[in-house]
């Protein structure tokens, strides 16, 4: 496992398809995960540090865990298979939770737990980041941030299919 920086949330401009990147700065590798746009809005707001009035899933999922005092230890993104991903919630129990990639990343925001990807994953599904310098996507990232709001995120496709 090589520890990950969760970059943020992009809207690829010609198929509309949204992905949170993943970026092992080590191997300079971004790893695209595609996602849904209700889990791009909960990652994005998160890192913007937008508190909704009333708790979101990934936020009540982040209270039951703090009320049972129960830590998120770390997210792990464990395996890529037929172009899904998948993951796991390691919790301070020492118990490890199922859960598709793009939730443990929105829950992990929330708790400000480390992400973790499997090399292997990294390898088979990295690119190589070409962002320029960094200070200047840092500051293209929060000038992102600082304008985007949950309708962004909106289709009008009706509900996400189940994960696989």
């Amino acid at each position: 496992m090589v520890p990950v920086e969760v970059v943020g949330v992009r809207q690829h401009r010609l198929d509309d398809e949204i992905v949170v990147l993943l970026l092992d700065p080590a191997a300079e590798l971004l790893v695209p995960i595609l996602i849904g746009a209700t889990e791009a809005s909960a990652i994005a707001s998160a890192q913007a540090g937008i508190v909704p009035p009333r708790p979101m899933t990934h936020d009540l999922l982040r209270d039951v865990l703090r009320s049972l005092r129960v830590e998120l230890v770390r997210v792990e993104i464990t395996d890529l298979t037929d172009g899904v991903f998948h993951a796991a919630l390691v919790l301070g129990t020492g118990a490890r939770v199922d859960s598709r990639a793009s939730d443990a990343i929105a829950l992990a925001v929330r708790t400000g737990s480390p992400v973790l990807c499997s090399a292997e994953v990294v390898a088979v599904a990295g690119v190589e980041a070409s962002m320029g310098p960094a200070e200047q996507e840092l500051e293209r990232f929060r000038e992102f941030l600082d304008h985007v709001t949950p309708e962004d995120f909106e289709t009008d496709e009706g509900p996400e299919p189940p994960a696989r």
